[in-house]
């Protein structure tokens, strides 16, 4: 049929965790992998830091999980951040062997290992792999080089995905299980049916459904919406994670200033040069994110200033452009030298710690739907995910989805029977795309002002009536129209922001990531479980 594509596996998304399930996948058949825009637009592109394992002699597997769960707050999956840890010299060899470069051991790094392993908030050793402060740009280049050469693989651009395929959806007999995916392809504006017998969901996070954020365009929540839609769990939606240090600047869009600047001695300031950080914790500026983005929200409150500042000038000017190639290069285009200017900085909404719930192996509770990356909560991050553990984690997940879906298919997955023809019924061209940039940017407002850093019964109870009327708004004009991208994330990032919501209002604590002021102390008899739902 000229609207149906079939395959074995269906990734959605081009990001670290999809590349990496997808050169394991096709050993064992067919692919695809469907992103809604250029195959490297993903979060993984944007990724500065590094990546954490553990492989300095003075570090060991149950250092850097004691940082882990220390900084998950009583949330953390014990055996999870065993597991990933455990793996994270062999997940580094496998990217070493696809091609992936690490910055080598430098005059300045003390180590007596082969690395120049850095250090950021949260990890008591230095364990963080990187090249220059371009990381995950450098793992994309060399997967998405890898995925491209593949006879196994078919990518498909600027298709974005719009609803799962159930066999409930099908109304085919047995339990319920993923069937693949509604898929738009934007240069026809045709919706098409990808049926697979495994489906992948590596979506990337839901930065978008706040005003500042530090993540690219494209990330709306998608992968989360849909299995929410689909009858997948989530878990810890309330647990939204704000990078401490984004660029302040009018121009610079969602430019993150990496936590490894910390890391290698950076001091935060306020305007008037007050080192404040030792006030807010004993490890001051290498408090976990968490502490640091709360303490400069307190800072900027008190002052009324428009920034912090990261001081970095201290640090010899070789070592900062080195080590720093791409914040130097861009802080200068708008007028600021690290090496002699501290850093304007603000808080900005960066990682969602939770997601579709997941086992040990990366499969949700929709049978033959998988996750993994930012979109999946795996169990490792609990209340708040210690720096550059996301990376390994994606890797981690990525790797055993795709031996269990190797598994699978062996067992002889069922091909997937007919599944229904998208229907767009009178749906017609829509003359009013403002009312898509409207009721976005009131999410993202709303969300920004009520359900930030720092909430209170009382913001979270207007934002859940404000988000039940945006919702029956969108949901008309989802119907009434012909589908496009934006209208899509749209409806996505009006879900993910609704049960961000949700969650918060029923974690009545303060814990990790989640902070209300009406009750400001953790509660482990009543709250050290996750929050779940589900439709």
């Amino acid at each position: 049929m000229l609207d149906r594509r079939d395959f074995d596996v269906l990734v959605i998304g081009s990001g670290i965790a999809g590349l990496y399930y997808s050169l394991k996948a096709a050993q064992h058949g067919s692919v695809a992998i469907v992103t809604k825009k250029r195959a490297a637009d993903s979060a993984t592109n944007w990724a500065q830091g590094g990546i954490a394992a553990v492989l300095a002699d003075d570090d060991s597997f149950e250092s850097h999980a004691r940082d882990t769960v220390t900084a998950g707050a009583g949330l953390c999956r014990e055996a999870v951040v065993e597991r990933v840890i455990e793996r994270g010299p062999a997940m580094i060899d496998a990217l070493l062997k696809l091609g992936a470069d690490f910055d080598h051991a430098r005059a300045w790094s003390g180590g007596r290992h082969e690395f120049d392993l850095g250090r950021e908030g949260g990890h008591t050793h230095r364990r963080i792999l990187h090249h220059r402060d371009a990381t995950g740009a450098e793992i994309e280049k060399v997967l998405l080089a890898r995925v491209r050469a593949h006879p196994q693989i078919e990518l498909f651009e600027t298709h974005c995905a719009v609803d799962l395929l159930t066999a409930r959806r099908a109304g085919s007999p047995g339990p319920n299980r993923a069937l693949g995916a509604y898929v738009l392809d934007d240069r026809t504006g045709k919706v098409m049916r990808f049926a697979a017998r495994v489906t992948m969901l590596a979506t990337g996070g839901a930065g978008k459904i706040y005003l500042y954020t530090s993540n690219p365009d494209i990330a709306s929540g998608d992968g989360m919406a849909m299995a929410y839609r689909a009858g997948a769990s989530l878990l810890n939606m309330e647990f939204v994670q704000f990078h401490p240090t984004c660029l302040y600047h009018p121009q610079a869009k969602s430019f993150l200033i990496s936590e490894a600047m910390r890391g290698e001695g950076g001091i935060l300031r306020t305007a008037s040069g007050d080192a404040f950080m030792p006030r807010y914790h004993e490890l001051a500026d290498l408090a976990p994110r968490d502490v640091v983005a709360r303490a400069i929200d307190t800072e900027l409150k008190r002052s009324g200033d428009e920034s912090a500042f990261l001081d970095m000038t201290h640090c010899e000017p070789d070592f900062l452009t080195e080590r720093f190639p791409t914040i130097h290069a861009r802080c200068r285009e708008f007028g600021i030298d690290i090496t002699r200017q501290p850093i304007p900085v603000v808080p900005a909404a960066h990682y969602c710690c939770g997601g579709v719930n997941t086992d040990i192996n990366g499969e949700t509770d929709l049978h033959n739907l998988f996750a993994a990356g930012e979109v999946a909560c795996t169990g490792l991050h609990g209340a708040n995910r210690l720096a550059s553990n996301s990376l390994l984690e994606a890797l981690v997940f990525a790797d055993a989805a795709g031996t269990q879906t190797g598994a699978r298919l062996r067992e002889g997955v069922d091909p997937v029977d007919d599944v229904p023809a998208w229907s767009e019924g009178d749906a017609t061209h829509s003359d009013e795309a403002v009312v898509i940039t409207h009721n976005w940017d009131e999410i993202r407002r709303l969300m920004w002002s009520y359900v930030g850093i720092v909430r209170s019964d009382k913001r979270l109870a207007r934002a859940r009536r404000r988000m039940e009327l945006l919702q029956s708004e969108i949901a008309e004009y989802y119907w009434d129209f012909k589908l496009t991208p934006d209208l899509i994330e749209l409806r996505n990032l009006a879900t993910v922001a609704q049960l961000v919501v949700d969650s918060a209002i029923r974690r009545l604590e303060s814990r990790g990531l989640h902070y209300n002021v009406d009750h400001p102390e953790r509660d482990d008899t009543r709250f050290g479980v996750d929050t779940r739902v589900s439709r």
